[in-house]
């Protein structure tokens, strides 16, 4: 594995470890979420963090082994582009179903 895909690696750990922090003095409660712009703005920023570092991955390591790695990037640029058409439920349903498989399956690669 080379030094850009294991940089790259390394921003997708450290983005999901902070959204994780959010949560780290409060329950992870769909309302909360939903009724605090500052949250749904620092996630949907570590999201767009995330898929970007995978584009990059993908481009230097097209084989690499990650599921769901191309929709990642197109939440990415659902996000930064088609920001009036992102529900607060798929986020949701990403930061809670989603994220800790990814942040296994990126440990792993790191290791």
């Amino acid at each position: 594995m080379n030094e850009k895909v294991l940089k790259s690696l390394y921003d997708i750990k450290l983005a999901i470890e902070e959204i994780d922090t959010f949560f780290s003095t409060r329950d992870k409660r769909f309302d909360d979420y939903t009724n605090d712009l500052l949250l749904k703005r620092a996630i949907e920023r570590n999201l767009e963090i995330i898929g970007e570092a995978m584009n990059r991955i993908l481009k230097e390591d097209p084989q690499i082994s990650i599921d769901n790695a191309k929709r990642i990037v197109g939440l990415r640029n659902q996000i930064i582009h088609g920001y009036d058409s992102v529900s607060d439920e798929n986020i949701w349903g990403i930061v809670i179903n989603h994220l800790p498989k990814l942040k296994d399956e990126i440990s792993k690669l790191i290791q």
